[in-house]
């Protein structure tokens, strides 16, 4: 069970690296985040990538190698919320960001300001791995 566990996270870390290249596939989703601007923790409880974005793009996602690097929020969330998330028709509770929060599943945490100023662009950022999820379809 314990190997099955690691398999799965690594390909919710493996999907989270997607996101970039998804992104740049969904011209409007960019236009719509044009002033914003900020560092945030974005992925998996266990390991969050620290996404750089930049006038609505993902400019660089990495895993830090430096303790504390600086940034302005993060939404990070247990491996299972992501798959549950990411379903083609995710489940009542499992199907937006703040649910999964309520739920206990996520953590919204630091300057919540971009993230409530641009919830809509972070819900459909978050959202775009859905298309690409093989056998998720219930």
């Amino acid at each position: 069970m314990q190997g099955n566990v690691q398999a799965v996270d690594a390909v919710v870390a493996r999907t989270f690296a997607t996101l970039p290249a998804l992104l740049e596939a969904a011209p409007r989703l960019i236009a719509r985040a044009q002033l914003l601007d900020v560092d945030c923790w974005l992925g998996p409880v266990e390991q969050p990538f620290l996404a750089a974005i930049r006038r609505g793009r993902i400019v660089e996602m990495t895993v830090p190698s430096r303790p504390m690097p600086s940034w302005r929020f993060g939404y990070t969330a247990t491996a299972g919320a992501w798959r549950a998330y990411w379903e083609t028709e995710p489940k009542a509770g499992w199907h937006d960001l703040l649910a999964l929060t309520k739920r206990g599943e996520a953590t919204l945490s630091g300057d919540l300001h971009p993230f409530l100023c641009h919830l809509q662009y972070f819900k459909d950022l978050l959202a775009l791995p859905r298309a690409q999820m093989p056998g998720r379809a219930a």
